[in-house]
């Protein structure tokens, strides 16, 4: 009898493997996905079937197309979208900051007057905004500069300050910072704050912190949701047709309007948006490569 709880040894086994199995022999056979190949084919169909009635349906009249895509009215209406864009985005990422941090602070103060801003603007549609700012001479005719509830040193009527491109950067860049300030506390809340406690103890400065450390890791994860939002605001420079500004959907909607030809100069507004937001989207990509240098996925 056995005094120890050891397993019986199996001798064959043991031996040199001269029964083990021998899998060399068996025939590996793929996994077979049926549906995964129907659907292939049935979405095959479908795409052939659209590009054919692009290709062969007269509707889309490609030969109008042809004749206004570069135009000098569409170009000049396709810089104005950009400018938009560029100001809407500039400004409104500027202030966005500044009401990230201003939600970050210990101030209860600053943390209502930031959190009113964002739950304001957005909560009321960007054409209301849009046309709020638009009829600035009609809520105020003059604006006074001096002491705060005091006498005015200088002033100044609202007729001409704010003209209709004026209105629209406006309108854009303000309404862009209650999303992008929340874009940029979301990155700030990503970054591990016990790096913070250890630059503290090494004693760096505030702002290099923020600049050397925060910044750096918040990118990440502020760049992807910050080109949605680029992407978004260009296409959203269409809202301000209603301002009668010549941006590109606008300029569609005049010759369209004069010649009757509606599909093809949508189809011209449309491949212009399409070739622009693919440029953001590759300089996308290299951005958000250059910012995770260093990052283990």
């Amino acid at each position: 009898m056995s005094l120890t709880s050891d397993p019986p040894v199996d001798k064959a086994a043991e031996s040199g493997g001269a029964e083990r199995e021998d899998y060399s022999a068996l025939k590996v056979v793929p996994v077979r996905h049926p549906w995964r190949w129907a659907a292939v084919a049935v979405t095959a169909v479908l795409v052939a079937q659209f590009a054919n009635g692009l290709i062969t349906n007269p509707g889309w009249e490609w030969d109008v197309f042809a004749d206004f895509f570069t135009t000098r009215t569409i170009l000049k209406a396709v810089w104005i979208t950009i400018q938009l864009t560029f100001y809407g985005t500039a400004l409104g990422f500027a202030l966005g900051i500044v009401l990230a941090f201003m939600r970050l602070s210990q101030s209860p103060f600053l943390k209502s007057v930031a959190f009113t801003y964002i739950w304001a603007f957005r909560s009321i549609p960007l054409i209301v905004q849009l046309l709020f700012w638009f009829n600035l001479t009609y809520l105020y005719k003059r604006l006074d500069f001096g002491i705060p509830f005091g006498p005015g040193f200088f002033s100044f009527d609202t007729a001409g300050l704010v003209g209709a491109m004026s209105a629209a950067v406006l309108g854009l860049a303000l309404h862009q910072a209650a999303y992008a300030a929340e874009i940029v506390r979301g990155g700030v809340l990503a970054v591990d704050g016990g790096q913070l406690e250890a630059a503290a103890a090494l004693g760096i400065p505030r702002l290099r912190q923020l600049r050397r450390i925060v910044l750096p890791q918040a990118m990440r994860s502020i760049l992807p949701n910050a080109a949605n939002e680029v992407i978004s605001l260009f296409k959203g420079t269409s809202i301000v047709s209603v301002m009668a500004i010549g941006e590109l959907f606008y300029q569609a909607q005049v010759i369209y309007g004069r010649n009757g030809r509606v599909v093809p100069l949508l189809m011209v507004a449309t491949v212009w948006y399409i070739i622009l937001t693919t440029v953001l989207s590759i300089a996308q990509y290299y951005v958000e490569r250059r910012f995770s240098r260093g990052a283990t996925r």
